[in-house]
């Protein structure tokens, strides 16, 4: 078991993924800064906030897994925002990658969710 959220693997990669996609927002156009950009840094923040939240709340198991399904949850809504900036977009070519990284920290949190279920003692 982790001594801390800050060893958890989902955790290091969405607070990674979270700086990159901050940034990422900060270069949409002004008017959209606080529409589509707002929505994409709350919904990653979510992701990474509902980590910590969730694994403060690690003693008692249905609490965890059901923050780390918030967190999958936000993960998803992060994707449809992404894919909304690169189409509307284009020019802001660091979406793709971003794309990518968020479907794979989607797998992770699934399969953390799943080692929780299956494993972990209340």
């Amino acid at each position: 078991m982790s001594k801390s959220y800050l060893d958890l693997e989902i955790y290091k990669i969405s607070f990674d993924l979270f700086i990159k996609t901050h940034q990422l927002s900060m270069r949409l156009p002004k008017h959209e800064l606080y529409e589509l950009g707002s929505q994409l840094r709350r919904a990653c923040d979510s992701i990474n906030s509902n980590i910590v939240e969730g694994y403060g709340r690690r003693k008692y198991k249905n609490e965890f897994i059901r923050f780390l399904i918030f967190s999958h949850s936000s993960n998803l809504e992060t994707i449809n925002h992404l894919k909304k900036i690169q189409i509307l977009y284009p020019k802001i070519t660091s979406t793709k990658s971003l794309l990518d990284e968020y479907v794979v920290l989607g797998i992770k949190i699934s399969n953390f969710i799943s080692y929780v279920e299956k494993n972990w003692k209340s």
